[in-house]
Parts: structure tokens; C-alpha cells; sequence
């Protein structure tokens, strides 16, 4: 049976590997040795665990105010990240973490340089900052629609491979600093398959609860589906490096990509180590004095 650690380097790309998503099985839910309803059970317990220790970790990163975390969620349209964001996170302290949404660019966003919105949303240290779509939005979107590009008014500028390039590399120089400044970065692929994704489509067209999550762009980018993939697995490729490893999760059963995306992050966070910050002995003192007064109050 594969252990925590073999399911998340399996989903790790290693630097200079390149990416082939059909390599990636969407529906992957573990060994088919157990039944599915066990394998269920087994991920949900996992994931609660995990919720449990990333409590405790983040408090301590929190307190310890040295290192900040920062998680990227890519997806196709209703590949579940809202929700992968809500269940993972649902042990967090609201005041250590921080979720930004990003929309299409604003006029002031795009008279600036394309990295600007996001560098304003950076988790201060002690923090976790979740981006729900990011920068890499320009070699996604852009690149599949890339009129996108004239919006942006750079002199000389043209969609193109030499452009694309530009920016993997000034990607990666941005996740490099920000590492070498203490971030600890994770980035997610939430990887669904095509027919996954029309099923859930469905479900939100059906069930009048859902109708609020649908928007006719959803089923105008689908069209597109052969050539975000293309623009995924070269991306992929060139920015999965050791400072901010790509990890494409299998996304066709919710509670797979649940479990594996906390355990990432629980075993990322683990890994540092960190302690409660330690006082000084004239510190000690006023706290054992506070706490001899509020005891003598008892009395």
C-alpha cells in the first residue's frame, strides 16, 4: 500500500521533467486492491488528520513569524478548487491566512507590469497567502487567447514562443526570490478530465443551488480544452524548479485531490521545523510574576 509520502512525490515534478498529461490518470483514487468505499474512508481520515496538524503547524509559523507559505491553485473550470481551498484550510486560523481571487486584470492593473497585482497580495511572514488562479494566468489564458496580449500596451510585444519563454523565466526569478526571502512555495494542478468537468457542469445547470456557479465563458473555454492543455504541460515543464515544485493532483474525485493537497502542505510546513519562539530569561520572570498575582487573586 503506498504511503502519504509515495502519493505526494508521485505528483511532485521534478525540475526539467517534461510534462505529458495524459501520463496523469484524473480518476486516480488509489490502490483498486481495496474497495473504494475503504480507500474513501482511509482519504477522509487522512485529511482530517492533516487539517488537525495544519493547525498546530501554522500556528507555530504564525509565532514564529520568520517564514511565510505561499499555495497556488491551477485548474480547468470546476476542477474543485473553491472547495479544495475550504476543506483543507478549515482548521486555519482566519488571521494567518489569507485567500485572494483573481479576476480578469482591472484598467489600473493592466497600466502596471503583469506581476503587480500579485506581488500586492504576498503573505507577510508568519502567514499562508492561497491564490486561487495566479500569474501564471499569462502563459494559460493569455497564451490560448492571446488578443489578450494587446491589452497589456507593451511596446514591441508579440504573442509568440519567444514570449512565452520571457515569462517562464521571469516567473521563475520571481518564485526564486521570493524564496530565498523565505517563502516556502507550493504550487497545485488540479487535473480533471474532460468528461469529469461536463458532469459537473451539468450538475450546476441542474440543481437550482448550483446555478449561481455557472457563466456562459465556462462552456466557451471547454472549446478550448485541446489547447489548454497543450499551454498546461509546457508550463508545467518549464516551472516545476526545486524552490517551487509543481504537484499535478488527480481532481476527478474530490476527496482524493482533498487529501493529497493537505498532506503536501502539512508535510511541506512539517518540514521546517519550526518552534515557538523562545523568551528571555527577563521575560520568564514577568511571567512568573504575572501568574503568581492572578493566583494570589484566587485567594
Amino acid at each position: 500500500m503506498q504511503t502519504k509520502e509515495d502519493v505526494i512525490g508521485l505528483c511532485r515534478i521534478k525540475p526539467g521533467t517534461r510534462v505529458r498529461l495524459s501520463d496523469f490518470d484524473p480518476g486516480w483514487a488509489g490502490d483498486k486492491a481495496i474497495p473504494k468505499k475503504e480507500r474513501k474512508e482511509i482519504a477522509e481520515k487522512v485529511l482530517s488528520d492533516d487539517v488537525e496538524e495544519l493547525s498546530d503547524a501554522q500556528d507555530r509559523l504564525y509565532a514564529s513569524d520568520t517564514c511565510s507559505v505561499l499555495i497556488i491553485f491551477q485548474a480547468m473550470d470546476a476542477a474543485g478548487k473553491d472547495g479544495t481551498i475550504r476543506h483543507v484550510m478549515s482548521g486555519i486560523n482566519p488571521q494567518g491566512c489569507q485567500v485572494f481571487s483573481f479576476k480578469q486584470p482591472s484598467a489600473e492593473e493592466l497600466d502596471h507590469n503583469y506581476l503587480w497585482r500579485y506581488m500586492k497580495c504576498l503573505p507577510e511572514r508568519g502567514r499562508i497567502g492561497i491564490f486561487n488562479r495566479s500569474y501564471y494566468e499569462e502563459v494559460l489564458v493569455v497564451r490560448v487567447h492571446p488578443e489578450l496580449v494587446e491589452r497589456q500596451r507593451i511596446p514591441g510585444l508579440v504573442a509568440g514562443k519567444r514570449l512565452w519563454q520571457e515569462r517562464y523565466e521571469e516567473i521563475n526569478h520571481f518564485e526564486q526570490h521570493l524564496a530565498r526571502n523565505g517563502t516556502i512555495i507550493l504550487k497545485f494542478f488540479l487535473n480533471i478530465s474532460p468528461d469529469e468537468q461536463r458532469k459537473r457542469f451539468l450538475e450546476r445547470l441542474t440543481n437550482k443551488e448550483k446555478h449561481w456557479k455557472f457563466s456562459s465563458s465556462d462552456l466557451t473555454e471547454r472549446a478550448f480544452w485541446k489547447d489548454y492543455m497543450k499551454a498546461y504541460e509546457e508550463m508545467l515543464s518549464s516551472t516545476s524548479t526545486s524552490w517551487a515544485p509543481w504537484h499535478i493532483i488527480p481532481a476527478d474525485h474530490k476527496w482524493v485531490t482533498r487529501s493529497i493537497v493537505a498532506a503536501t502542505i502539512t508535510e511541506a510546513i512539517r518540514s521546517l521545523k519550526l518552534k515557538y519562539p523562545e523568551i528571555s530569561h527577563e521575560m520568564l520572570k514577568q511571567v512568573d510574576t504575572a501568574r503568581k498575582i492572578l493566583q494570589e487573586e484566587e485567594k
